[in-house]
């Protein structure tokens, strides 16, 4: 075996935490995906030469590239005011396959997600890097041209933000189940009541199509729970074809029409009530997305 095929073999063996890494930073699957294809390249031209811990080497070229696409993205995915939700990680309500399990470790929800979006990308990277894979200070701010100290500022800012933010889910899944299964059960019924009584009074729904323009469709943020019940009750025609999923690990709906996915919901249960939904039916999203394991 040459240098190449040894670093090929290395490099397979972190692939799955290289894309947990450029998923937190990037929240899309396929640019995720293209970093760790980058990453691979730069790796090999560069070789391992002088490399003592090949893990860290190959999450900071990582954490690079991700740095760059997050630099370089267009003006709508920077628009404060734009509605977009992050690509979901769907698997089966039965529970997470293990390449699914290292993507998400660390309850990557999709409100988490948002969260992060809003971040600046220094900020991002800091606090992904250091507080989610425990990344040091001193390794994080060469990649940023800061010093140390002027990074663990970064990462605090962030952290105060996410954690201002980003709502705690409960902790108990089944219940969490629950509560999902109970929003479906009201939309499914077109019971308006229902739904309401599951969601929080203050809850807010953001609902991401895309740029297909239908009539009547449009991205849009949707505050407060009878505003929220009354957009549930119109999704009543396709509640047929709704099924339970594990959205980023915690209780989702699908809806899957003459097997193709139509609409992907995340939901945030805290002590009971919903408090926050990511509807993601952006078709040209959706077609890329892996969810092979829920069937036809």
């Amino acid at each position: 075996m040459n240098d190449e095929e040894f670093l090929a073999e290395r490099f397979e063996a972190h692939r799955t935490h290289l894309r947990a890494v450029a998923y937190r930073m990037l929240g899309s699957l396929s640019e995720a995906d293209d970093a760790v294809q980058d990453a691979w390249l730069r790796a090999s031209r560069a070789g391992t030469d002088g490399v003592e811990n090949l893990g860290g080497w190959l999450t900071t070229i990582v954490a690079r590239v991700s740095l760059d696409t997050l630099r370089s993205r267009t003006t709508r995915r920077e628009d404060p005011l734009d509605v977009h939700v992050p690509d979901p990680v769907i698997s089966s309500a039965e529970g997470l396959d293990p390449e699914h399990e290292v993507l998400l470790a660390d309850s990557v929800g999709l409100a988490l997600l948002v969260v992060l979006e809003t971040l600046p990308p220094a900020e991002r990277l800091a606090f992904v890097l250091h507080d989610m894979f425990a990344v040091p200070f001193d390794d994080i701010a060469p990649i940023v041209d800061r010093s140390p100290a002027a990074t663990r500022q970064l990462a605090s800012r962030a952290r105060r933000r996410v954690q201002g933010a980003a709502p705690a889910p409960d902790a108990d899944l089944s219940r969490q189940r629950e509560v999902v299964d109970a929003f479906m059960t009201a939309a499914r019924g077109g019971d308006f009541d229902a739904l309401v009584a599951v969601l929080h009074p203050d809850v807010l729904m953001r609902a991401d199509i895309g740029t297909a323009s239908e009539a009547g469709k449009v991205s849009r943020l949707i505050r407060g729970a009878r505003e929220v019940a009354q957009q549930a009750v119109t999704f009543a025609a396709y509640a047929p074809y709704a099924r339970p999923a594990l959205i980023n690990g915690a209780p989702g709906i699908v809806t899957v029409p003459d097997g193709q996915l139509f609409s992907v919901m995340g939901f945030n249960v805290a002590n009971g009530k919903v408090t926050e939904i990511n509807l993601l039916a952006d078709p040209d999203r959706l077609a890329k997305l892996e969810w092979e394991l829920l069937g036809d």
